[in-house]
């Protein structure tokens, strides 16, 4: 299984697949291999139906995590182990519920700042926010990448291999420049990681959550936030300022603009603005109450 994963993992790196896709799918894949304790090799189509299947009545697994298994073992059979012979069309991949993102107000936000004490976390969770940056952006970020001649920060390596620019604001520098001041964090990237030695270099997914977990507890908030929240609300306080969608699909680095355009539904302010139906109608408040009363 060594010599697959390190070929499957080269597959994936080759088409530009992310390095959080690629962790993502080598964690599937392995959890498939330990299940039939066999190589995948012997194994085909049936025995993908009855591995999604147990995942989906016994473990009770969500429909975005099947999706994710079903994603990756096809990139195992089909492009690694080039398995011509299978057919997944008949796999069970149940139907992803369309959810709206949590977002945080403008008041929550301030609220979930000033409860964070330690300038590398402040730092970092603004960044997200003010940039709308992906966790693993932010935690990846190096020094060099944020030109504050241009007021912009150059986004490398992100998602799908695309490099967009994003908006660095004043008050985002100035978080930045305190928290560098501050630490004098050597080496290329603005959050390394904390513990000399280990295998990330940088500040990891989790210790975000960790510390926006804290900050989210310590200022009372009763929302669930995770680091993909600060982004939701970047984005929903974009479109709610006048913004158009075409500039925050390009901010946030979307593919496509249906992408972006799902953050319209939560958009308080733009929902707030509109008129009912109703209330255009060429008839008064009196008569519509005249005619129930009489009827």
């Amino acid at each position: 299984m060594g010599q697959l994963r390190e070929r499957m993992d080269e597959d994936m790196a080759m088409r530009g697949l992310s390095p959080n896709t690629r962790k993502t799918y080598l964690q599937c894949v392995g959890v498939f291999v330990r299940w039939f304790k066999r190589s995948p090799r012997e194994l085909g189509a049936e025995h993908v139906r009855a591995f999604l299947l147990d995942l989906l009545r016994v473990k009770k697994r969500a429909a975005s995590t099947i999706a994710t298994y079903v994603g990756a073992l096809r990139f195992l059979f089909f492009v690694t182990l080039r398995r011509t012979d299978l057919c997944f069309a008949d796999l069970p991949r149940p139907k992803i519920p369309m959810r709206l993102p949590t977002v945080l107000d403008v008041a929550e936000v301030a609220k979930l700042l000033g409860a964070i004490s330690s300038l590398k976390h402040r730092a970092i969770v603004m960044l997200a926010y003010g940039s709308g940056l992906r966790v693993s952006e932010a935690c990846r970020l190096r020094v060099d990448q944020i030109d504050s001649a241009r007021m912009v920060i150059v986004i490398r390596e992100a998602k799908r291999g695309r490099e967009r620019h994003t908006v660095l604001g004043p008050r985002l520098l100035a978080a930045l420049r305190a928290y560098w001041k501050a630490v004098r964090p050597k080496g290329p990237y603005l959050f390394p990681s904390a513990r000399a030695g280990t295998a990330a270099p940088t500040m990891t997914r989790a210790a975000v959550s960790k510390a926006l977990k804290m900050a989210v507890a310590a200022a009372g908030l009763k929302k669930r936030v995770s680091p993909h929240t600060l982004r939701h609300s970047f984005a929903t306080h974009l479109i709610e300022g006048g913004t158009d969608l075409r500039t925050v699909q390009v901010l946030l680095g979307h593919a496509s603009l249906p992408s972006t355009t799902r953050y319209i539904h939560v958009t308080a302010a733009r929902v707030a603005s509109l008129v009912s139906p109703l209330d255009r109608l060429a008839i008064t408040n009196e008569a519509i109450t005249t005619e129930a009363i009489t009827r």
